[in-house]
């Protein structure tokens, strides 16, 4: 989840693949309301992977030892029983390729007797689990090989998903294949596990593992949703990131996953701060939700579109100097979607990231949690509530905001979340529709 938008950029202006035309699948009954986590950033007792690799050589984006994480590895049973309590529909982990295929062909039992036991605690709970097959992370032999400018790297991580898909077919699981794609390239370009010039080959090949596994997933586990996860950035930049990745896997989406964060006005530029990892200083743009779901719905009338992540860091869990709190910031999205629901745009889904702080990708600072967890401090790792665990639990039980409810934060002054926001904005105040 961590977002540099130079590079990104600059890896989006690179690449280019193929397309062809595969199954749809069934749209939910129901506003699927989740939170959401990820392997390597909450586990802890992490194996041997390329992220293992650039935490131990301390590369750019190390800030902070990895320690055990939020032990999440050990205590999900705990983490899910909180997430139930928000009433909540769907969890959101992934299944880490590198922990329970430590070397080539020897698949560790007991790590996958933990994710049997991870999806068993999901369903009793009456959620159903996002699956996420690769959140950035594989296993140290696979960078060996060289990564994914090796092109056997393909074969060996359809049989990972074939492995993954063939265990937990029949769950209700949502699929995501892989988390933010053009975001991924970036960080192995950071972090010295591709050069730059090799981005097009990455690209290419995430590419081609999505539409294969999209098409895997729909013949193990017919009926099931699939999709990967777009890092959306304001500016006109989606555009050009769509050209690498999204652009081509359009026929092998379910539904359009959206993660949002970080908006850009005439008024507000604070995004460049994401530029040296300081989330905590962005002043957040609720409204540019709205721009962001309604940019892909025009794009692609057809895909229902999933909020997959959205959250507000703050500066190691401190209160922000503005007084915005975590609360706001979930009510004023929130708002946001039921206005583009209103508007008919087909939002179906809704994530909150995170579920509990973790390792945002070299650092603890950050901290995005519902439940915080200092894990630079606090040997116990205890998850401590913050205010916006009772108003997240709120909002699910009254299918959003209310009627007169006024955003914290107001509309930003000429959005430019994309590239007609703002000579196009939406009509404020406006109607709202119960999720």
């Amino acid at each position: 989840m961590r977002r540099s938008s130079v590079l990104a950029v600059v890896v989006a202006l690179l690449a280019g693949v193929v397309a062809a035309v595969g199954p749809a699948a069934a749209v939910p009954d129901g506003f699927l309301w989740g939170v959401a986590t990820s392997g390597y950033q909450s586990e802890g007792s992490a194996p041997d992977s390329n992220w293992r690799r650039y935490e131990q050589a301390g590369t750019s984006s190390i800030k902070d030892p990895y320690g055990n994480a939020v032990d999440f590895r050990h205590r999900y049973a705990e983490d899910i029983a909180n997430a139930k309590a928000l009433g909540v529909k769907v969890f959101r982990f992934g299944v880490e390729w590198a922990r329970i295929e430590p070397r080539r062909g020897v698949v560790d039992q007991a790590e996958l007797a933990y994710y049997d036991d991870v999806v068993a605690h999901v369903v009793a709970a009456g959620m159903r689990p996002m699956i996420t097959l690769d959140h950035w992370v594989y296993p140290g032999w696979v960078a060996d090989q060289g990564g994914w400018d090796a092109d056997a790297t393909v074969g060996d991580w359809l049989a990972n998903a074939r492995r993954v898909v063939d265990r937990y077919k029949g769950k209700g699981a949502i699929w995501i294949t892989v988390n933010e794609p053009t975001i991924y390239v970036q960080n192995e370009i950071a972090n010295g596990g591709l050069q730059a010039w090799q981005a097009p080959w990455m690209l290419s090949r995430l590419v081609d593992v999505h539409r294969r596994a999209y098409d895997l997933i729909h013949q193990l586990d017919p009926g099931a949703m699939v999709s990967s996860n777009a890092a959306y950035l304001p500016a006109g930049a989606q555009l050009a990131l769509d050209a690498t990745f999204v652009d081509h896997v359009r026929d092998k989406l379910d539904f359009l996953g959206l993660d949002y964060y970080y908006g850009a006005s005439l008024d507000n530029l604070s995004a460049v701060h994401g530029a040296g990892g300081e989330f905590w200083r962005i002043d957040p743009q609720p409204d540019g939700i709205y721009y962001a779901m309604r940019y892909y719905a025009r794009k692609f009338p057809s895909l229902p579109i999933y909020v997959v992540e959205n959250g507000m860091p703050t500066d190691n869990g401190r209160p922000r100097p503005d007084g915005y709190t975590r609360s706001d910031h979930l009510r004023d999205h929130v708002y946001w979607i039921q206005r583009a629901k209103a508007d008919g745009i087909d939002v179906i889904g809704y994530n909150y990231w995170s579920i509990t702080d973790n390792y945002e990708w070299g650092s603890y600072r950050p901290r995005f949690g519902l439940y915080t967890v200092d894990a630079r401090t606090d040997p116990t790792l205890t998850r401590r509530p913050t205010d916006a665990v009772a108003t997240y639990r709120s909002l699910i039980a009254g299918h959003g905001v209310a009627a007169g409810y006024t955003p914290v934060k107001p509309p930003a002054v000429c959005s430019l979340v994309s590239l007609d926001s703002c000579v196009s904005p939406a009509p404020y105040p406006g109607p709202l529709a119960p999720l």
